[in-house]
C-alpha cells in the first residue's frame, strides 16, 4: 500500500495500489490563508510532490510566500506560469470569483488543476468547466477535503458493507461566526464574488461530506435569511433532505453562532455515527452508539484508530494515488456536481418558497446563471 493512502479505506475507494510513484511539479496560483495549507500539504508527500512555483496577482505576496516555502520562482499571473513552467498539477487557491476561468486555462495547457471550493460561482460555469475538462487530458478535482479522513472512509465502508443497516435519519450543522471584520474583505458576503454566503462559502464542506455519505439527493425544502451581517448574501441557511435511499436529513449552514461546531450525525437501523469537530477530524471526534441487541456494530467500527486528520494533505495523497494509476483525481466533476447543484437548489427553493427535485433546475433558467437567482427578498425589499 501507498504511504498516502488513507488508513480504512475500502477496496472500491482505493481502487487498485499504483504499482510506480511518480514525482509531480506543482504550482500554487493565489497565496492568501489557504495556500498555506496547500503547500504544507506539498511539503507532506514525502517527496512525491515538489512546489516549484507560486503566483499573485500581488507581486510582493508572491516573492514573501515563495522565500517562505523555499519555492524557487514566483510569477504574477497564471499565464506567465504556463509560459514558463512544466507543472503537473496546480493549486488553485485565488477567491472563488475567477476559479471557473482560471481551471479552463490549466485544462487548455493540458494540467491538471485542484481547485478550492467552491469550483465555480454557478451552475453555467460549472457546465462550462465541465465541457473544457472533456476536450482537455487533464482533470478537475475539488477540494472536499473531509471527504478523505479515516473516519468517514470507514462509515462508508460499513455502510456499504450493509453492517449499519438502511440509513434513516442524518444531521448536518455548520455553526461558525463570522464578524463584520470578516466580511469587510470585498469580495466576501457578494453574489458576483463569492457566489453565495455560508451555503456556498462554510457548510459546503459538511454537506459534501453528507453526500458522499448518503449518495444521490433527490428533493430539498429550505429557507435563507440575513440576520445579523450587512452582506448581500444570506448567512444563515436551512434545509430538509430527502435522498435516493429513503434516507431524510436536515441541515444548516451559519456564520452566526459564537459557539463554533461543525457536526454530523447519521442515523441508521443499527447505530448511530457522528463526528463533530471545527476545521477538521481525527477518528477520535467519532462516536458510534449501537441500537439494541446490534452491539457488534461497536466492534466493527473499532477496527484500527489513527490519529490522523481530514486535511488537504490527505486529499492530496489521494489525488497523487489516483494520477499514479492513471486515472481522474478526486474530487471528480461529476462528484463536486452533486454538491454544486444542491446549493443551486437550496437557494431556489428559499428565495421561491418551493419544493425543488435534483434535475429540476434546466441550463439557461435564474439559479443555473446566478446562485440567488431572482433575486434574494431581502434584496428585493431594499430596492423598493
Amino acid at each position: 500500500m501507498t504511504g498516502g493512502m488513507p488508513a480504512g479505506w475500502s477496496t472500491e475507494e482505493q481502487r487498485k495500489v499504483p504499482m510506480t510513484q511518480r514525482r509531480y511539479r506543482t504550482a500554487i496560483v493565489g497565496t492568501g490563508g489557504i495556500a498555506t495549507a496547500h503547500a504544507r500539504a506539498v511539503r507532506e508527500t514525502a517527496g512525491r510532490a515538489s512546489l516549484v512555483a507560486v503566483v499573485d496577482v500581488d507581486v510582493d505576496r508572491a516573492k514573501a510566500f515563495a522565500e517562505t516555502w523555499q519555492v524557487p520562482r514566483s510569477y504574477a499571473s497564471l499565464a506567465e506560469l504556463l509560459l514558463a513552467e512544466e507543472v503537473d498539477l496546480v493549486h488553485l487557491c485565488t477567491p472563488p470569483g475567477p476559479h471557473a476561468s482560471l481551471a479552463a486555462d490549466c485544462l487548455a495547457a493540458g494540467v491538471t488543476v485542484l481547485v478550492e471550493k467552491p469550483p465555480t460561482l454557478s451552475l453555467a460555469e460549472f457546465d462550462e468547466l465541465a465541457e473544457a475538462e472533456r476536450r482537455s487530458t487533464a482533470h478537475v478535482a475539488t477540494v472536499f477535503q473531509h471527504r478523505f479522513g479515516t473516519g468517514a472512509a470507514r462509515l462508508r465502508r460499513l455502510a456499504a458493507a450493509g453492517e449499519l443497516g438502511r440509513p434513516l435519519l442524518a444531521t448536518c450543522t455548520t455553526q461558525w461566526y463570522r464578524d463584520d471584520d470578516y466580511f469587510a474583505v470585498p469580495w466576501r458576503g457578494s453574489w458576483v464574488n463569492e457566489g453565495g454566503g455560508p451555503t456556498m462559502g462554510h457548510g459546503i464542506h459538511q454537506f459534501d461530506l453528507l453526500f458522499s455519505v448518503l449518495g444521490p439527493w433527490t428533493e430539498v425544502t429550505a429557507l435563507a435569511a440575513r440576520q445579523a451581517r450587512h452582506t448581500e448574501t444570506e448567512d444563515v441557511s436551512m434545509a430538509l433532505v430527502t435522498f435516493a435511499n429513503g434516507a431524510v436529513a436536515s441541515v444548516v449552514n451559519s456564520v452566526v453562532s459564537p459557539r463554533q461546531t461543525s457536526a454530523l450525525r447519521f442515523d441508521y437501523e443499527r447505530a448511530t455515527v457522528e463526528v463533530e469537530h471545527l476545521y477538521g477530524y481525527t477518528d477520535a471526534d467519532w462516536t458510534v452508539t449501537p441500537a439494541p441487541g446490534h452491539e457488534g456494530v461497536a466492534s466493527a467500527w473499532a477496527g484500527e484508530r489513527t490519529t490522523v486528520l481530514s486535511s488537504h494533505e490527505s486529499q492530496l495523497a489521494a489525488v497523487l494515488d489516483a494520477l499514479d494509476r492513471g486515472e481522474p483525481p478526486p474530487v471528480t466533476l461529476d462528484d463536486a456536481g452533486r454538491t454544486m447543484e444542491f446549493i443551486a437548489a437550496l437557494y431556489a427553493s428559499a428565495f421561491t418558497g418551493e419544493r425543488v427535485r435534483r434535475g429540476q433546475i434546466a441550463s439557461g433558467t435564474p439559479f443555473s446563471l446566478r446562485m440567488d437567482g431572482t433575486g434574494a427578498p431581502w434584496a428585493r425589499v431594499s430596492a423598493r
